[in-house]
Order: structure tokens, then sequence, then C-alpha cells
């Protein structure tokens, strides 16, 4: 299945090119009145003009965030990564780029136009790299980006989105449970764009912003959040009318809003990168333009926040908090899960999530839990802080690990992943076992949404409890070291340095051993 092939990824690249320290000149979003910072529902956050220089930068056609700097594909078969300098979230300078020739699966450098146009790339949600290439057109997949490719996921078929030999894939982005493509081409009536989930791919037309469409306007790079929300960049060249350039947002089920326009006199030019960055609670876009490896275009790299995009105020808790025990309407069991950190004493919904409590408490009659780890800490910087989660269980050992159980969505239960909910680990629904997580917070973002198309957030994931006692002892956990190298793609450097010891976990009532 093609979904399949593209999450199929497990490595987090590794990067040993050299840096090369780029001249740079800032740039304002409005050349004649420098004060100008809103556009559209963006707002300017800072950009630079980046000097080709002896290493010639140039040709960016793709661009994507990842931990503290921007990678991008360049169409002469090279990658990138460019290391933005910001203070106080504004975009000053660029610290380094660093680069190298894109592999083929003989790990052999690309040769000839056909095989070397890379205008696309995106970081898998399991790790990894995936770039897309037109003339011959292919997604092939790289553990590392500095390393040979392994077997593409697909040869795309250059008639599924109308693409031409110079009209390929010029977008290609993931977010957790599927990728979004479109070709380089905006024809009415014609499907130019492509969803690809677990259920299938699923083709449809994104039409060009109308006072762009008459300039021949088409999508030349996407960006997507972990929700499926995808940021489209369009780009349109006249002579007489020079560059233009467009921002859509398009929403999990394929609705558009336009976000901002770009034309003269705002500074402007061959627009072919954008990337998504969520930080501090807030969303920011950074836009790259490709020279063309021409002195009558400009490299420049420029930052916008999404105003209206950030991060909503918390909802009132509906789950029990430390210290609290309120009122029961519903059966429910209490349980106490001892750590080398304290005691976290939890009340699992044995009536309104029968399925999972009851799993869950099979674990803890089993004495499968004892001698476990909590092993990862999830952290956000929304406010209040701390935020996130931490995650324990098994981790599929096969001498403690159980079936799969079938999955309970919130929207059946009632239950919500507010501060100190117990949610079921899981690939995806069916697959839980004997991994858990807690909640620092309200994150009632992996609550189920049924009206969403995307699988995994259709049926989000499953509390089966709440912390009553003991979140300090959660919060200390959260609060240890982590290492920086472990864990691969989305859990990269959530891993704990030394994992919490879960000594026994046992029914209230029961004495200990």
């Amino acid at each position: 299945m093609l979904f399949a092939a593209l999450a199929g990824l497990a490595t987090a690249p590794a990067l040993s090119q050299d840096d090369v320290l780029p001249l740079t000149e800032p740039v304002a979003l409005n050349p004649a009145s420098s004060e100008t910072e809103d556009l559209g529902e963006l707002s300017y956050r800072g950009g630079v003009i980046i000097e080709p220089g002896e290493y010639k930068l140039g040709g960016i056609s793709g661009l994507e965030w990842h931990e503290d700097r921007l990678y991008a594909v360049v169409d002469d078969g090279r990658w990138l990564t460019i290391t933005p300098d910001e203070i106080q979230g504004r975009l000053v300078d660029v610290l380094s780029v660093s680069g190298g020739p894109l592999l083929d699966l003989k790990g052999k450098k690309l040769k000839r136009k056909n095989a070397s146009d890379a205008e696309a790339i995106t970081l898998a949600p399991n790790g990894g790299w995936l770039v897309a290439f037109e003339r011959d057109h292919r997604i092939w997949r790289y553990p590392s980006i500095d390393g040979p490719a392994t077997q593409g996921p697909v040869a795309v078929d250059p008639a599924t989105l109308g693409m031409t030999e110079n009209g390929g894939m010029e977008t290609l982005a993931s977010y957790e449970g599927g990728a979004l493509i479109c070709a380089e081409q905006a024809r009415p009536g014609t499907n130019n764009c492509l969803r690809i989930d677990i259920e299938g791919s699923a083709p449809f037309e994104l039409a060009a912003p109308p006072s762009l469409a008459e300039h021949g306007s088409v999508p030349t790079d996407a960006t997507c959040t972990l929700n499926g929300t995808c940021y489209v960049l369009f780009r349109s060249y006249r002579p007489d009318y020079g560059n233009r350039a467009a921002i859509l947002e398009l929403s999990p089920r394929n609705e558009t809003k336009l976000l901002a326009e770009f034309a003269p006199p705002l500074t402007v030019d061959n627009f072919e990168g954008i990337a998504v960055r969520q930080h501090f609670g807030k969303t920011f876009l950074y836009l790259a333009s490709d020279n063309n490896f021409s002195n009558r275009q400009r490299n420049l790299l420029m930052k916008f926040e999404v105003r209206g995009a950030e991060a909503a105020p918390p909802p009132v808790p509906t789950g029990p908090v430390e210290e609290t025990k309120p009122v029961t309407e519903y059966e429910t069991t209490d349980i106490v899960l001892v750590t080398t950190l304290g005691d976290i004493t939890v009340r699992l919904e044995t009536e309104r999530a029968p399925i999972s409590a009851a799993n869950f408490l099979r674990y803890v009659d089993e004495d499968r839990f004892d001698g476990t780890v909590f092993y990862r800490a999830m952290r956000t910087e929304w406010d209040p802080q701390p935020n996130g989660l931490i995650q324990g269980g098994t981790q599929w050992d096969p001498k403690r690990v159980l079936p799969g159980i079938v999955h309970e969505p919130t929207n059946e239960t009632g239950l919500s992943h507010t501060r100190g909910a117990l949610s079921m680990a899981m690939g995806e629904p069916g697959t839980a076992n004997g991994d858990f997580s807690i909640m620092l917070q309200d994150q009632t973002g992996l609550d189920a949404k049924p009206e969403s198309d995307d699988p995994v957030w259709k049926h989000g994931y499953a509390v089966f409890g709440y912390v009553i006692e003991g979140m300090a002892v959660v919060e200390s956990i959260h609060a240890q070291q982590v290492d920086p190298d472990a864990g691969q793609g989305w859990m990269k450097g959530q891993m704990l340095a030394e994992p919490v010891v879960i000594t026994d976990v046992r029914r209230l009532e029961s004495a200990p051993d």
C-alpha cells in the first residue's frame, strides 16, 4: 500500500557535512515601508537575502523544519540545511548552511537532469526523509538525508495528477497518518493534488487563488502540521507582471482559506519552499525562493507568524486532578503505580471504558507492569507548564505483552484527554496493548474527531482513567533528563536518559507483597 511505504521509515538523519557561513542582508516585507508587518492573516517576523557565494547556493525547491533548522532540496540533486539566527522570535541572519549530494539506490551521486531534479522534501512521521523528483517522476526514501536512497515507495504515474515532464510533484508534505502531494499545475476541472492515508489515496482539485489564476499560478510547495492542516504555496510569473505568490490553508477535509498574497511592491521572488514550525503555542511559516542560479533572482528566506493559529486556551478540566476525588457516578477501580520517584494513584473507568480498563487490570493482576519503566517525556511549550505527557509500560516485551484490544474512542466513552488522564498508546486503532500515557495538562487534541477524514484523528486515542493522587510524581518523571539522540522520528529527544522504574502496580485495596 502506498501509505505504508510512505510511512515505513525508521532512522533519523545524521549529518556529517561541513558548514558554510553565508553572507546575508536583511530584507523588509515592503521595501518602501519597513514598518509594514501585516499581510492578510500573516505577520512578518523578519527575513534575509542569502548571497550564493562560492558555495553557489541556489535552486531551493522544497523546505522542511526539523529540530533546530530548515532542510531543503535543490533541483540539481543536492540537499541543504539552513540554520537560522533568531532574536526574540525574529529571523535576523543565517548561522550556517550545510549540504551535500543526494545519492541514488547504490549510494552514487545523481546524474543528468532527469534523475536529479529534486523538487520537494518532507520528514516522514516515524523518521527518515521522503524526496520527490520530477521529470523522472518518483518519490525516494532516505533513512538519512546524507546517505543512499532506499527503494522508493512509488513511481508516480504522471497521468494521476496531470503531470508534465517539467511540471511534476512540486509539493510533498507529511503529517501523522497521511501525506499531501500536488503537481505543478492548476488547470480548471483537473485534479492536481492527492491525499494519502491508511485508507488509500484520494485525488482532488486545488484551485489557485482567483487573483493569481490568470497569471498561471501553480502549487510549488506545501507543509503540514501533525493534525493534517496544510499550508500550500502558490507561485506565478509573467514577464509583464513579475513574480506573485499566495499561501492557502488547507484543512484536513481539503477546505481552503486564503492566508496571504504577495505582489509588488512587496518583497516577492520565485518562492518554491514553505515550512511550518509550531513553537511556544504559535504557528510560524518560513518561505524560501529559488534563484535558478541566476543573478536576476534572489535567495530569500522569510519568516511569518500565522495570526489566529495560536494554541487555544485549554478547556476547563473534566477529569480528576491532583488530590481530588470527585463523586463517582460510574463504576471505577483504583490502582496504585509504585515508582522509584513515588506513588501515583489512578482511578480506572471500568464502566465507561470497560475494554481498556479491563486490559490494564489484567496487566496489573498478572504483575506484567512490575519492573517496567516510564521511558518517554514528551514536552510542549504551551502554557500552563509543565506540559506534555509521560509514557510507560511493556514496550513490546514478548514476555509481558498481550494481544491488542478493541479501540474505545472518547466520543463513545465520554472521557477526555484532560490533566491526569491515562490514555492507551498505540500505532493505530486495535493495536493498543501494554503501553500507556499520562497527560500533564489538557491535551484534548488527542480526543476522537468523528468529522475528520484522517483515520488517526477520527478515532483519536482511548482514555480509560485519571490520576487522583500523585500528579507531583508525574511532573517529577516528566522533568527527568532526556537523551537528545535517543528515539526515532517524532519521538527523537523524548526518551528519558535514565527511565523511571515502575516497581509495583496493584489494586489499591491490595497490600504490597
